[in-house]
């Protein structure tokens, strides 16, 4: 990594670009803090490689380069020591297209895929658009510390049903920013091989960690894990390069990798635009110290929003934050809805937010707030909020 400093207090427009966080808001007036991207430019290392990209003037069908690949697997053995094969990665266009074509390669229409709720909403429309059946097992909260953990008793008996063979999990979990142990991986693979259940696992939020907390790849925990395991990710999220569309699956299995092949090319997700490319080789090649230093700026933003709220709001209830740039709040000691609060917020306050409700039945009473903006925007935001539901 090098020395250089970033400025993540740079304020730009971003009104007017086709934004759909900014420009699908009401209102000028409005701060967005909803959609998962960031406000930051993206790191240097990948603006130099889309201007070299740029300056030779053809942009035509792009093909994938062994050091594609390469960026990968030695980012994942460098970073958090998982050994990856090139011949167990596929590419695509995003982490969403991904999880929908392995849904299809690996689920039978009428299949339930289990869930751990409140969860990321597009799984739903994955396993919906699929013909399966989203089948929510809800996380347990703890109210003392308003804190998520795994029902291993519910997801026992989730995996044991006969229509059950399926799990789509979230490592780190979004919304609720839980970054899950070693330890918590092993007891749910473990529930998964006792069923013969395949894990799915979107893996996109995995390098925007808070200071001290460790990653685990779920596929890394053992031989067993690997190869019941099928991995999604992408930077795209971490290096805020989404609309560049990009992501990778991996899997050791030959004949589910060549299934999820055929699901790529059945949902013509199975191509990466020439910027793409250069946009992902750059952060995996060289994009380090940029995103360790995300990862701090995040953090200071969580601790100036909590401070804020815990001192004026007491009865909005903050979850620890431990992997994502993603805020979940408890409101139901509000004698809210999370629907009320998020319109009270927004018609008020001007500031909008993610209603919990769209993450399943469990996410009900709850709001989730995108801190990846500058750190003026947050304090404005949160004193914003403030006013309104004092």
């Amino acid at each position: 990594m090098n020395n250089e400093k970033f400025n993540f207090d740079e304020m730009i427009n971003r009104r007017d670009t086709h934004s759909v966080k900014w420009d699908q808001c009401p209102s000028d007036e409005v701060i967005p803090m909803w959609i998962a991207d960031m406000d930051f430019k993206a790191a240097p290392c990948i603006m130099d490689a889309l201007k070299k990209r740029l300056e030779h003037g053809v942009f035509g069908y792009a093909n994938v380069p062994n050091e594609f690949y390469l960026s990968i697997i030695n980012w994942f053995k460098r970073r958090h020591n998982w050994t990856i094969k090139q011949d167990w990665i596929e590419y695509t266009t995003g982490v969403v297209p991904a999880i929908s074509a392995v849904i299809k390669a690996v689920a039978k229409a009428g299949d339930n895929v289990a869930v751990l709720t409140p969860v990321y909403n597009c799984f739903f429309t994955c396993i919906e658009s699929n013909g399966c059946n989203a089948l929510e097992v809800p996380l347990t909260y703890d109210k003392s510390t308003y804190s998520y953990s795994i029902d291993y008793e519910a997801l026992d008996q989730a995996l044991a049903l006969d229509k059950t063979r399926t799990l789509l999990f979230c490592n780190p979990h979004n919304p609720a920013g839980r970054v899950w142990t070693k330890d918590e991986l092993v007891k749910v693979n473990d529930l998964c091989l006792k069923h013969n259940v395949t894990i799915i696992s979107d893996e996109i939020h995995c390098e925007m960690m808070m200071p001290g907390v460790h990653y685990t790849p779920f596929a890394s925990i053992s031989q067993e894990a690997q190869d019941n395991c099928i991995t999604c990710g992408s930077p795209s999220k971490s290096f805020n390069i989404a609309g560049l569309q990009a992501a990778f699956i991996v899997s050791n299995n030959t004949d589910v990798k060549a299934r999820i092949n055929k699901a790529l090319i059945e949902h013509q997700v199975c191509a990466i635009n020439p910027f793409g490319l250069e946009a992902f080789m750059a952060a995996y090649n060289h994009g380090e110290s940029w995103i360790e230093q995300f990862n701090e700026y995040i953090a200071g933003n969580f601790s100036l929003m909590k401070e804020m709220m815990e001192k004026e709001i007491p009865n909005f209830h903050i979850t620890p934050i431990e992997g994502s740039y993603l805020a979940w709040i408890d409101v139901t000691p509000t004698g809210m809805t999370s629907a009320q609060v998020t319109k009270k917020l927004l018609d008020d306050a001007k500031v909008l937010v993610n209603d919990g409700a769209m993450y399943g039945k469990a996410g009900d009473g709850f709001i989730r707030i995108n801190l990846a903006t500058q750190r003026s925007v947050v304090k404005e935001a949160t004193q914003r909020i403030i006013n309104a539901m004092k």
